[in-house]
């Protein structure tokens, strides 16, 4: 089965047209853009007794994440990815190598960075405009989530993997330790909100999934047209807020 839409002749096409860009000048500048834009600390108070974590808010730019398997189609035989950049969680970085994402009627992104390590399936990760961009109607799903989603051909300088499904935005979330979950209250799963001051746009964004795990660094994860419209890089404070309960009565 061929992913989004195109026919084999079609992807061929395409590969020539990435290889042809990938030799020219004109390749957009920032499509392979490393999402590390930080934000400041909150200001939130300290709760007795349990100590409190720094808490961060990336932009995490479009990227694709991949299978070892997949890695040695896209760059060549025993190939393995380049760290060139620590991201915050510790052992996780943008790799030297990007790809192509092309999707429906040939459109297609070039130059879109890969992130390490590998996984276990092969994952892209694209904002609302990049779907646009693209032709194809992202979901809204936490990574991994990828059971039923579009697909996408991704082009390397070595080959070609034509995804089946893989292709989401992801749900804005935050990374949380487990003296992270004491401090805020919360489990893995839950649901918190995050208030963003800066300058003329003070803005709270709702429903942030919690993502918990040992060894884990406290850190909001939006797509890079939620930290446009915030404008999260002249932020002066953030913080994260608990939904109010509802004291609604079912009659």
């Amino acid at each position: 089965m061929v992913a989004a839409g195109l026919d084999r002749a079609q992807i061929e096409q395409v590969v020539r047209q990435v290889l042809s860009h990938r030799r020219g000048a004109g390749v957009e500048a920032s499509a392979g853009g490393i999402p590390i834009l930080r934000s400041p600390v909150s200001a939130a108070e300290s709760v007795p007794g349990v100590p409190r974590s720094p808490l961060v808010v990336n932009i995490s730019a479009r990227h694709v994440h991949l299978t070892q398997q997949h890695v040695e189609t896209l760059f060549g035989s025993g190939a393995q990815l380049t760290p060139e950049k620590d991201l915050y969680q510790d052992g996780y970085y943008a790799a030297a190598e990007t790809v192509a994402v092309v999707g429906p009627r040939r459109r297609m992104l070039p130059n879109v960075r890969v992130l390490g390590p590998c996984r276990e399936a092969s994952q892209v990760e694209l904002a609302f405009t990049d779907g646009i961009s693209l032709g194809i109607d992202l979901p809204v799903r936490i990574s991994g989530a990828v059971a039923g989603t579009p697909g996408c051909v991704l082009v390397g300088p070595h080959g070609v993997v034509e995804l089946k499904q893989g292709v989401i935005r992801a749900m804005r979330h935050v990374h949380m330790g487990p003296g992270d979950l004491q401090y805020y209250g919360v489990a893995d799963g839950s649901m918190v909100h995050l208030r963003v001051e800066s300058p003329g746009c003070t803005t709270v964004l709702e429903d942030l999934a919690v993502r918990a795990g040992k060894g884990i660094k406290l850190e909001v994860h939006l797509d890079t047209d939620e930290g446009n419209a915030i404008n999260l890089e002249r932020a002066t404070k953030v913080e994260l807020i608990l939904p109010k309960p509802c004291h609604c009565h079912s009659h």
